[in-house]
Protein backbone atom coordinates (compact mmCIF):
# COMPACT_ATOMS: atom_id res chain seq x y z
CA UNK A 1 0.00 0.00 0.00
CA UNK A 2 2.92 2.15 0.60
CA UNK A 3 4.61 1.90 -2.24
CA UNK A 4 1.22 2.38 -3.92
CA UNK A 5 0.87 5.45 -2.51
CA UNK A 6 4.80 7.05 -3.88
CA UNK A 7 3.52 5.85 -7.08
CA UNK A 8 0.83 7.86 -6.85
CA UNK A 9 2.39 10.88 -5.75
CA UNK A 10 5.23 10.62 -8.17
CA UNK A 11 2.58 10.34 -11.26
CA UNK A 12 0.85 13.69 -9.95
CA UNK A 13 3.75 15.58 -9.72
CA UNK A 14 5.08 14.79 -13.29
CA UNK A 15 1.44 15.44 -14.70
CA UNK A 16 1.44 18.99 -12.57
CA UNK A 17 5.13 19.64 -14.14
CA UNK A 18 3.31 18.48 -17.42
CA UNK A 19 0.52 20.95 -17.04
CA UNK A 20 2.08 23.24 -16.29
CA UNK A 21 4.59 23.62 -19.39
CA UNK A 22 2.15 22.86 -21.59
CA UNK A 23 -0.34 25.47 -20.04
CA UNK A 24 -1.24 28.84 -22.31
CA UNK A 25 -2.53 31.67 -21.14
CA UNK A 26 -4.80 34.36 -22.74
CA UNK A 27 -4.39 36.84 -19.68
CA UNK A 28 -3.03 40.52 -20.77
CA UNK A 29 -1.01 40.61 -17.68
CA UNK A 30 1.32 38.45 -19.57
CA UNK A 31 3.53 39.16 -22.48
CA UNK A 32 7.36 38.78 -23.83
CA UNK A 33 10.24 39.97 -22.96
CA UNK A 34 12.65 40.85 -25.57
CA UNK A 35 16.23 41.71 -25.55
CA UNK A 36 15.88 44.66 -27.66
CA UNK A 37 13.57 47.25 -28.29
CA UNK A 38 15.31 48.34 -31.87
CA UNK A 39 17.33 46.60 -34.47
CA UNK A 40 19.60 49.10 -35.88
CA UNK A 41 21.61 48.29 -39.16
CA UNK A 42 24.52 49.82 -40.50
CA UNK A 43 24.38 51.87 -43.79
CA UNK A 44 23.59 49.61 -46.64
CA UNK A 45 23.66 50.63 -49.98
CA UNK A 46 20.54 50.38 -52.00
CA UNK A 47 19.10 46.67 -53.86
CA UNK A 48 22.80 45.31 -51.29
CA UNK A 49 21.87 42.77 -48.58
CA UNK A 50 23.15 43.82 -45.00
CA UNK A 51 24.80 41.99 -42.74
CA UNK A 52 22.19 39.93 -40.37
CA UNK A 53 21.39 40.82 -37.19
CA UNK A 54 19.59 38.94 -34.40
CA UNK A 55 17.75 39.38 -30.95
CA UNK A 56 16.20 37.26 -28.81
CA UNK A 57 12.24 36.69 -27.44
CA UNK A 58 12.05 35.52 -24.21
CA UNK A 59 8.56 34.08 -22.16
CA UNK A 60 9.30 35.09 -18.33
CA UNK A 61 5.65 35.11 -17.88
CA UNK A 62 4.91 32.26 -15.68
CA UNK A 63 2.63 30.86 -18.75
CA UNK A 64 2.85 29.45 -21.71
CA UNK A 65 2.47 32.25 -24.60
CA UNK A 66 1.00 31.60 -28.43
CA UNK A 67 1.26 34.14 -30.90
CA UNK A 68 -1.53 34.56 -33.44
CA UNK A 69 1.12 36.49 -35.82
CA UNK A 70 4.37 37.73 -36.30
CA UNK A 71 4.79 40.44 -38.93
CA UNK A 72 5.97 43.37 -40.65
CA UNK A 73 3.79 46.50 -40.32
CA UNK A 74 4.49 47.46 -43.27
CA UNK A 75 4.53 44.09 -44.88
CA UNK A 76 7.40 43.80 -47.83
CA UNK A 77 7.65 47.38 -48.55
CA UNK A 78 10.98 48.62 -46.49
CA UNK A 79 13.18 46.06 -47.64
CA UNK A 80 13.96 44.26 -44.26
CA UNK A 81 13.49 40.48 -44.04
CA UNK A 82 12.85 38.15 -41.06
CA UNK A 83 13.23 34.73 -39.66
CA UNK A 84 11.50 33.76 -36.56
CA UNK A 85 12.43 30.95 -34.79
CA UNK A 86 13.19 29.04 -38.11
CA UNK A 87 10.56 30.62 -39.70
CA UNK A 88 10.62 33.23 -42.40
CA UNK A 89 8.37 35.78 -43.10
CA UNK A 90 7.68 35.59 -46.88
CA UNK A 91 7.00 38.56 -48.48
CA UNK A 92 5.19 36.98 -51.52
CA UNK A 93 2.65 35.91 -48.55
CA UNK A 94 2.49 39.35 -46.82
CA UNK A 95 5.63 39.40 -44.59
CA UNK A 96 3.84 37.38 -41.52
CA UNK A 97 3.82 34.28 -39.85
CA UNK A 98 0.97 32.58 -37.91
CA UNK A 99 0.73 30.09 -34.83
CA UNK A 100 3.94 30.17 -33.31
CA UNK A 101 4.30 29.01 -29.70
CA UNK A 102 6.72 30.14 -26.64
CA UNK A 103 6.45 28.10 -23.53
CA UNK A 104 6.50 29.83 -20.24
CA UNK A 105 10.90 30.02 -19.69
CA UNK A 106 11.77 29.73 -23.13
CA UNK A 107 13.05 31.48 -25.88
CA UNK A 108 12.70 32.61 -29.62
CA UNK A 109 15.75 33.54 -31.86
CA UNK A 110 15.25 36.59 -34.36
CA UNK A 111 17.40 37.25 -37.08
CA UNK A 112 16.49 40.34 -39.16
CA UNK A 113 18.38 41.53 -42.71
CA UNK A 114 17.86 44.59 -45.41
CA UNK A 115 17.98 45.05 -49.06
CA UNK A 116 16.50 48.37 -49.71
CA UNK A 117 15.62 50.07 -52.08
CA UNK A 118 16.55 53.46 -54.43
CA UNK A 119 15.67 56.41 -52.50
CA UNK A 120 16.61 58.54 -55.41
CA UNK A 121 18.32 61.04 -52.97
CA UNK A 122 22.59 61.82 -52.69
CA UNK A 123 22.74 61.34 -48.72
CA UNK A 124 21.59 57.77 -46.73
CA UNK A 125 17.96 58.06 -45.97
CA UNK A 126 16.17 56.58 -43.11
CA UNK A 127 14.21 52.96 -43.97
CA UNK A 128 11.86 52.03 -40.48
CA UNK A 129 9.60 49.37 -39.42
CA UNK A 130 8.11 47.05 -36.78
CA UNK A 131 8.18 43.72 -36.20
CA UNK A 132 4.52 42.97 -34.34
CA UNK A 133 3.90 40.19 -31.97
CA UNK A 134 0.34 39.28 -31.71
CA UNK A 135 -0.49 37.40 -28.81
CA UNK A 136 -3.48 34.91 -28.81
CA UNK A 137 -4.66 37.43 -25.77
CA UNK A 138 -5.06 40.20 -28.11
CA UNK A 139 -1.94 41.98 -27.21
CA UNK A 140 0.28 43.79 -29.80
CA UNK A 141 4.25 44.13 -28.58
CA UNK A 142 6.65 45.53 -31.81
CA UNK A 143 10.28 45.78 -31.97
CA UNK A 144 11.23 48.54 -34.48
CA UNK A 145 13.55 48.02 -36.85
CA UNK A 146 15.44 50.77 -38.26
CA UNK A 147 18.38 50.91 -41.06
CA UNK A 148 20.00 53.68 -43.58
CA UNK A 149 19.63 53.05 -47.64
CA UNK A 150 22.35 54.61 -49.43
CA UNK A 151 21.47 54.74 -53.43
CA UNK A 152 25.09 53.98 -55.39
CA UNK A 153 26.34 53.12 -58.70
CA UNK A 154 26.56 49.31 -59.08
CA UNK A 155 29.24 48.39 -61.49
CA UNK A 156 28.12 44.12 -60.79
CA UNK A 157 30.66 43.10 -63.57
CA UNK A 158 33.62 45.70 -62.85
CA UNK A 159 34.13 48.44 -65.64
CA UNK A 160 36.98 47.64 -68.41
CA UNK A 161 38.97 51.43 -70.10
CA UNK A 162 39.37 51.17 -73.36
CA UNK A 163 39.60 55.14 -73.90
CA UNK A 164 39.83 58.43 -72.34
CA UNK A 165 37.66 58.84 -69.23
CA UNK A 166 36.10 60.62 -66.76
CA UNK A 167 34.41 59.35 -63.27
CA UNK A 168 33.01 61.90 -61.33
CA UNK A 169 29.66 61.29 -59.13
CA UNK A 170 28.37 62.32 -56.24
CA UNK A 171 26.85 59.06 -55.15
CA UNK A 172 29.03 56.71 -54.16
CA UNK A 173 30.34 53.99 -56.97
CA UNK A 174 30.29 50.29 -55.87
CA UNK A 175 32.82 47.92 -57.68
CA UNK A 176 32.37 43.88 -58.34
CA UNK A 177 34.01 41.49 -60.15
CA UNK A 178 37.51 42.10 -60.51
CA UNK A 179 36.76 45.86 -60.88
CA UNK A 180 38.25 48.55 -62.92
CA UNK A 181 40.86 48.14 -65.48
CA UNK A 182 42.52 50.71 -67.69
CA UNK A 183 43.73 49.38 -71.20
CA UNK A 184 47.22 50.65 -71.96
CA UNK A 185 47.28 54.31 -73.79
CA UNK A 186 43.57 55.07 -71.83
CA UNK A 187 43.19 57.54 -69.54
CA UNK A 188 41.34 57.10 -66.45
CA UNK A 189 40.33 60.54 -64.62
CA UNK A 190 38.54 60.31 -61.23
CA UNK A 191 37.82 63.19 -59.51
CA UNK A 192 35.38 64.28 -56.40
CA UNK A 193 33.92 60.80 -56.30
CA UNK A 194 34.53 57.42 -53.49
CA UNK A 195 34.97 54.02 -54.82
CA UNK A 196 33.73 51.13 -52.86
CA UNK A 197 35.61 47.69 -53.97
CA UNK A 198 33.46 44.63 -53.36
CA UNK A 199 36.16 41.49 -52.38
CA UNK A 200 38.11 40.41 -54.43
CA UNK A 201 37.84 43.54 -57.22
CA UNK A 202 40.61 46.27 -57.37
CA UNK A 203 42.14 48.42 -60.12
CA UNK A 204 44.54 47.58 -62.27
CA UNK A 205 46.19 50.45 -64.29
CA UNK A 206 47.85 49.99 -68.02
CA UNK A 207 47.45 53.37 -69.00
CA UNK A 208 47.22 56.19 -66.69
CA UNK A 209 45.36 57.00 -63.90
CA UNK A 210 44.83 60.60 -62.54
CA UNK A 211 42.92 60.85 -59.22
CA UNK A 212 41.94 64.46 -57.68
CA UNK A 213 39.71 64.43 -54.11
CA UNK A 214 38.89 60.93 -54.03
CA UNK A 215 38.74 57.99 -51.98
CA UNK A 216 39.11 54.30 -52.64
CA UNK A 217 38.30 51.88 -50.00
CA UNK A 218 36.23 48.74 -49.36
CA UNK A 219 32.45 48.40 -49.50
CA UNK A 220 31.54 46.81 -46.49
CA UNK A 221 29.60 49.56 -44.41
CA UNK A 222 28.70 47.39 -41.64
CA UNK A 223 30.82 46.53 -38.48
CA UNK A 224 32.37 43.43 -37.75
CA UNK A 225 32.30 44.13 -33.92
CA UNK A 226 29.89 46.42 -32.01
CA UNK A 227 33.04 48.75 -32.02
CA UNK A 228 34.98 48.20 -35.12
CA UNK A 229 33.86 49.23 -38.48
CA UNK A 230 34.91 47.15 -41.02
CA UNK A 231 36.48 50.31 -42.46
CA UNK A 232 39.34 49.80 -40.13
CA UNK A 233 39.99 46.41 -40.94
CA UNK A 234 42.80 45.75 -43.68
CA UNK A 235 42.72 43.26 -46.85
CA UNK A 236 38.96 44.14 -47.70
CA UNK A 237 39.92 44.40 -51.80
CA UNK A 238 42.98 44.37 -53.79
CA UNK A 239 44.17 47.41 -53.76
CA UNK A 240 45.84 49.55 -57.03
CA UNK A 241 48.10 47.75 -59.54
CA UNK A 242 49.99 49.83 -62.42
CA UNK A 243 51.24 47.45 -64.69
CA UNK A 244 54.53 48.03 -66.54
CA UNK A 245 52.88 49.71 -69.52
CA UNK A 246 51.51 52.22 -66.93
CA UNK A 247 52.92 56.01 -67.66
CA UNK A 248 52.54 59.19 -66.40
CA UNK A 249 50.53 58.28 -62.91
CA UNK A 250 49.17 61.51 -60.57
CA UNK A 251 47.21 61.75 -57.68
CA UNK A 252 46.43 64.51 -55.75
CA UNK A 253 44.27 64.75 -52.21
CA UNK A 254 43.20 60.50 -52.70
CA UNK A 255 42.75 58.20 -49.76
CA UNK A 256 43.75 54.55 -50.35
CA UNK A 257 43.16 52.45 -47.26
CA UNK A 258 42.23 49.15 -45.81
CA UNK A 259 43.25 47.20 -49.21
CA UNK A 260 45.81 43.65 -49.14
CA UNK A 261 48.38 46.14 -51.10
CA UNK A 262 47.62 49.71 -51.56
CA UNK A 263 49.62 50.58 -54.60
CA UNK A 264 51.71 48.43 -56.30
CA UNK A 265 54.19 49.38 -59.02
CA UNK A 266 55.51 47.05 -61.19
CA UNK A 267 58.57 47.28 -63.13
CA UNK A 268 58.85 48.61 -66.44
CA UNK A 269 60.37 47.01 -69.26
CA UNK A 270 62.46 49.77 -70.41
CA UNK A 271 63.43 51.93 -67.38
CA UNK A 272 63.79 55.34 -68.18
CA UNK A 273 64.75 57.62 -65.08
CA UNK A 274 63.36 61.12 -66.24
CA UNK A 275 60.12 59.65 -66.81
CA UNK A 276 58.09 59.56 -63.40
CA UNK A 277 55.76 57.23 -63.40
CA UNK A 278 53.69 58.07 -60.07
CA UNK A 279 53.32 61.26 -58.12
CA UNK A 280 51.57 61.62 -54.94
CA UNK A 281 50.73 64.46 -53.80
CA UNK A 282 48.90 65.05 -50.10
CA UNK A 283 47.83 60.99 -50.27
CA UNK A 284 46.91 58.95 -47.51
CA UNK A 285 47.98 55.33 -47.76
CA UNK A 286 46.54 53.38 -44.52
CA UNK A 287 45.98 50.18 -42.98
CA UNK A 288 46.78 47.75 -45.71
CA UNK A 289 47.42 43.70 -45.53
CA UNK A 290 50.64 43.86 -47.63
CA UNK A 291 52.22 46.48 -48.45
CA UNK A 292 51.47 50.17 -48.25
CA UNK A 293 52.99 51.37 -51.69
CA UNK A 294 55.94 49.22 -53.24
CA UNK A 295 57.69 50.22 -56.24
CA UNK A 296 60.12 47.67 -58.53
CA UNK A 297 62.55 49.66 -60.74
CA UNK A 298 60.43 53.15 -61.24
CA UNK A 299 60.40 56.82 -60.66
CA UNK A 300 58.34 57.60 -57.94
CA UNK A 301 57.32 61.35 -56.26
CA UNK A 302 55.77 61.36 -52.60
CA UNK A 303 54.77 64.91 -51.20
CA UNK A 304 53.11 65.63 -48.16
CA UNK A 305 52.01 62.04 -48.20
CA UNK A 306 50.76 59.65 -44.67
CA UNK A 307 51.92 55.69 -45.24
CA UNK A 308 51.10 53.73 -42.20
CA UNK A 309 49.77 50.52 -40.41
CA UNK A 310 50.96 47.74 -43.09
CA UNK A 311 51.10 44.13 -42.70
CA UNK A 312 54.36 44.65 -44.66
CA UNK A 313 56.33 47.64 -45.36
CA UNK A 314 54.65 51.18 -45.51
CA UNK A 315 57.05 52.19 -48.55
CA UNK A 316 59.36 49.77 -50.24
CA UNK A 317 61.62 50.64 -52.88
CA UNK A 318 63.04 48.05 -54.97
CA UNK A 319 65.05 49.79 -57.50
CA UNK A 320 64.84 53.40 -58.98
CA UNK A 321 64.21 56.71 -57.91
CA UNK A 322 61.91 58.30 -54.92
CA UNK A 323 61.99 61.17 -54.26
CA UNK A 324 59.66 62.33 -50.75
CA UNK A 325 59.26 65.78 -48.90
CA UNK A 326 57.28 65.90 -46.01
CA UNK A 327 55.87 62.60 -45.24
CA UNK A 328 54.91 61.05 -43.04
CA UNK A 329 55.65 57.00 -42.63
CA UNK A 330 54.28 55.55 -39.47
CA UNK A 331 54.53 51.41 -39.00
CA UNK A 332 51.85 50.99 -36.50
CA UNK A 333 49.95 47.87 -37.11
CA UNK A 334 47.44 46.13 -35.43
CA UNK A 335 47.04 43.18 -36.64
CA UNK A 336 50.67 41.07 -36.37
CA UNK A 337 53.49 41.80 -34.49
CA UNK A 338 55.55 39.99 -37.24
CA UNK A 339 54.71 43.44 -39.21
CA UNK A 340 57.25 44.83 -41.72
CA UNK A 341 59.08 48.26 -41.50
CA UNK A 342 58.10 51.88 -42.29
CA UNK A 343 60.69 52.52 -45.12
CA UNK A 344 63.01 49.40 -47.27
CA UNK A 345 65.39 50.32 -50.06
CA UNK A 346 67.14 48.17 -51.80
CA UNK A 347 68.83 47.56 -55.25
CA UNK A 348 67.60 43.60 -54.84
CA UNK A 349 64.33 41.75 -54.17
CA UNK A 350 65.27 38.45 -51.60
CA UNK A 351 69.46 38.83 -52.42
CA UNK A 352 68.20 36.95 -56.10
CA UNK A 353 67.07 40.35 -58.55
CA UNK A 354 69.40 42.85 -58.56
CA UNK A 355 68.18 47.07 -59.70
CA UNK A 356 71.40 49.06 -61.61
CA UNK A 357 69.75 52.25 -60.53
CA UNK A 358 68.58 53.25 -57.11
CA UNK A 359 68.13 56.72 -55.61
CA UNK A 360 66.12 57.80 -52.68
CA UNK A 361 66.20 61.53 -51.35
CA UNK A 362 64.19 62.03 -48.57
CA UNK A 363 63.75 65.44 -46.93
CA UNK A 364 61.51 66.32 -44.19
CA UNK A 365 60.34 63.39 -42.87
CA UNK A 366 59.29 61.79 -40.10
CA UNK A 367 59.61 57.74 -40.29
CA UNK A 368 58.80 56.15 -37.09
CA UNK A 369 56.51 52.89 -35.60
CA UNK A 370 56.81 50.62 -32.78
CA UNK A 371 59.97 48.53 -33.45
CA UNK A 372 63.38 49.89 -32.48
CA UNK A 373 64.25 49.94 -36.42
CA UNK A 374 62.19 50.68 -38.75
CA UNK A 375 64.32 52.22 -41.56
CA UNK A 376 65.67 49.55 -43.89
CA UNK A 377 68.38 50.32 -46.27
CA UNK A 378 69.70 46.54 -48.55
CA UNK A 379 72.37 47.29 -51.16
CA UNK A 380 73.29 43.09 -52.70
CA UNK A 381 74.87 44.09 -55.49
CA UNK A 382 78.76 45.65 -54.79
CA UNK A 383 80.67 44.39 -57.87
CA UNK A 384 78.98 46.14 -60.98
CA UNK A 385 80.85 49.56 -61.17
CA UNK A 386 78.29 51.14 -63.46
CA UNK A 387 75.43 50.34 -61.00
CA UNK A 388 74.59 53.36 -58.99
CA UNK A 389 73.01 53.25 -55.38
CA UNK A 390 72.38 56.24 -53.60
CA UNK A 391 70.36 57.86 -50.64
CA UNK A 392 69.80 61.21 -49.10
CA UNK A 393 68.11 62.13 -46.09
CA UNK A 394 68.24 65.77 -44.62
CA UNK A 395 66.18 67.54 -42.40
CA UNK A 396 64.32 63.96 -41.38
CA UNK A 397 63.21 62.33 -38.12
CA UNK A 398 64.61 58.50 -38.32
CA UNK A 399 63.56 55.50 -36.19
CA UNK A 400 66.94 53.46 -36.19
CA UNK A 401 70.08 53.71 -34.83
CA UNK A 402 72.29 56.51 -35.13
CA UNK A 403 74.65 56.42 -38.62
CA UNK A 404 78.03 58.21 -36.82
CA UNK A 405 80.05 59.82 -39.37
CA UNK A 406 78.30 60.28 -42.50
CA UNK A 407 77.48 63.68 -43.36
CA UNK A 408 77.07 63.29 -46.46
CA UNK A 409 73.87 60.75 -46.59
CA UNK A 410 72.43 62.27 -43.09
CA UNK A 411 72.29 65.80 -42.40
CA UNK A 412 70.52 67.67 -39.57
CA UNK A 413 68.82 63.94 -38.33
CA UNK A 414 66.61 63.47 -35.18
CA UNK A 415 67.61 59.74 -34.48
CA UNK A 416 65.15 58.83 -32.47
CA UNK A 417 65.17 55.83 -30.34
CA UNK A 418 62.75 53.60 -27.65
CA UNK A 419 63.87 55.28 -24.69
CA UNK A 420 63.32 59.07 -26.02
CA UNK A 421 60.61 60.65 -23.88
CA UNK A 422 58.56 61.95 -26.89
CA UNK A 423 59.02 59.06 -29.46
CA UNK A 424 56.74 56.61 -31.75
CA UNK A 425 52.66 56.87 -31.20
CA UNK A 426 53.68 59.41 -28.78
CA UNK A 427 54.35 61.80 -31.86
CA UNK A 428 50.78 61.97 -32.68
CA UNK A 429 47.44 63.38 -31.33
CA UNK A 430 45.33 59.87 -31.22
CA UNK A 431 46.56 56.46 -31.53
CA UNK A 432 43.54 54.32 -30.62
CA UNK A 433 44.54 50.79 -30.21
CA UNK A 434 41.61 49.47 -29.13
CA UNK A 435 38.90 51.18 -31.66
CA UNK A 436 42.17 51.02 -33.92
CA UNK A 437 41.75 54.56 -34.67
CA UNK A 438 44.27 56.78 -35.77
CA UNK A 439 44.87 60.62 -36.41
CA UNK A 440 48.64 61.20 -37.76
CA UNK A 441 48.28 64.99 -37.02
CA UNK A 442 51.40 66.13 -34.81
CA UNK A 443 51.09 65.96 -30.70
CA UNK A 444 52.32 70.09 -29.54
CA UNK A 445 55.24 67.71 -27.72
CA UNK A 446 56.04 66.26 -30.77
CA UNK A 447 60.26 66.71 -31.42
CA UNK A 448 59.44 66.65 -35.14
CA UNK A 449 57.77 70.08 -36.02
CA UNK A 450 58.60 71.06 -39.53
CA UNK A 451 58.20 67.37 -40.28
CA UNK A 452 55.61 64.91 -41.53
CA UNK A 453 52.65 65.57 -44.04
CA UNK A 454 51.25 67.53 -40.95
CA UNK A 455 54.31 69.64 -40.34
CA UNK A 456 52.55 72.12 -38.24
CA UNK A 457 50.14 69.79 -36.20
Amino acid sequence: MRRNFFLIVLLAIIWVGCADDDSFTVSTANHLTFSVDTVKTDTVFANIGSSTYTFWVFNHSGDGLRLKSVRLRQGNQTGFRVNVDGCYLDNSLGAVVTDLEVRDGDSIRVFVELTPQETHQDSPQLVEDDLVFNLESGMEQRVRLQGYSWDALLLKSGLKISCDTVIESAKPIVIFGEGISVDSGAVLTVRNTTLYFHDGAGLTVGGTLRSENCVMRGDRLDRMFPYLPYDRVSGQWRGVRFTPSSTDNWLLDTEIRNAYTGISLEGPTIYDPSEQRLTMVRCVVHNHKGYGVISFNSNIGLYYCQLSNTLDDCLALFGGICEMDHCTLAQFYPFSADRGVALRFADSQDGEVVFPVFLLICSNTLVTGYEADVVMGERKDESNEDAVYGYEFSDCLLRTPVVEGDTVNFRNIVWETPDDSIQGKRHFRTIDEENLYYDFHLDSLSTAKGMGCYENG
